[in-house]
């Protein structure tokens, strides 16, 4: 169902925080879906469920935009991408069905939950170089495996699209990361896994929830624009000693943000 809901003063930031989180959802391969969901339901006190399908949506443009970018800078490895995608599929579709069966507040507590795992994971791992780091846990170097490590993350990345409306994106970077491929090409391919997922995610929920096309209008004017910037800023950018402190201050962002989803729960 689509609805245009009344627009009210606060709505004039979004276009602000769209920018950011397509700015820095590209440079990560996340998509930035992650922080939509926070800012309509804390901020905009915006009905769970409606949020989740409107933070989906909302994110299409970054990822479209992103994935484009990360392309032309041959970012992106479409075979292992392809492993991640079928199941992510299923995955996506399972998730939009958990998202409709439960309640509001519980949606957001649940969210809040995996917020803050995610952070106390980032924590864990941030002192080591990320492509390394997931190398020595997780030891690749059959066909076999590496089929079913990308269908176990993709699956779990679209589980969680599916149900928060997010990216998805850990479980994603975590698999890819598991692969051995260079940092950048990690972040495109992330980036092409994610829309993906989004693009069945949004067909799931479109036939059961509400999507406030006044809030994507908002949110994407300024996303498709930090989205663009994103993969040519990241090109320039040298993966140094510096990676873990920003690391460990996203961690902190988002256990902060867990936190709140679960005291606003109500």
């Amino acid at each position: 169902m689509i609805n245009f809901s009344e627009i009210q003063d606060i709505y004039f930031i979004l276009p602000l925080v769209g920018f950011i989180v397509g700015l820095f959802g590209t440079m990560v391969g996340g998509g930035g879906g992650f922080f939509f969901l926070p800012v309509l339901t804390l901020l905009l006190a915006v009905p769970a469920q409606t949020a989740v399908i409107t933070s989906l949506v909302a994110t299409l443009p970054i990822c479209i935009v992103g994935s484009w970018g990360h392309y032309r800078k041959n970012h992106i490895h479409f075979r292992i991408a392809a492993l991640f995608m079928i199941t992510g599929i299923i995955g996506a579709f399972i998730g939009a069905g958990i998202a409709n069966s439960i309640s509001g507040s519980a949606l957001k507590a649940a969210f809040g939950a995996y917020s803050i795992l995610i952070a106390l994971h980032m924590v864990f791992n941030a002192g080591k170089n990320n492509s390394e780091g997931f190398s020595k846990k997780i030891r690749i170097s059959q066909k076999n495996l590496k089929t079913l490590t990308g269908s176990f993350f993709g699956m779990a990345a679209g589980l969680i699209t599916g149900t928060f409306g997010t990216s998805g994106s850990a479980p994603v970077l975590a698999g890819l990361f598991s692969t051995k491929i260079p940092l950048k090409m990690v972040i495109g391919t992330s980036l092409l896994v994610v829309l993906v997922n989004t693009i069945f995610a949004v067909g799931a929920h479109f036939i059961v929830g509400k999507i406030d096309l006044t809030l994507v209008a908002f949110l994407t004017a300024g996303s498709t624009i930090g989205a663009l910037i994103g993969p040519h800023l990241l090109a320039k950018i040298q993966v140094d000693k510096s990676e873990s402190k920003v690391k460990y201050v996203y961690a902190i962002i988002m256990a902060a943000i867990g936190v709140l989803m679960i005291l606003g729960r109500n």
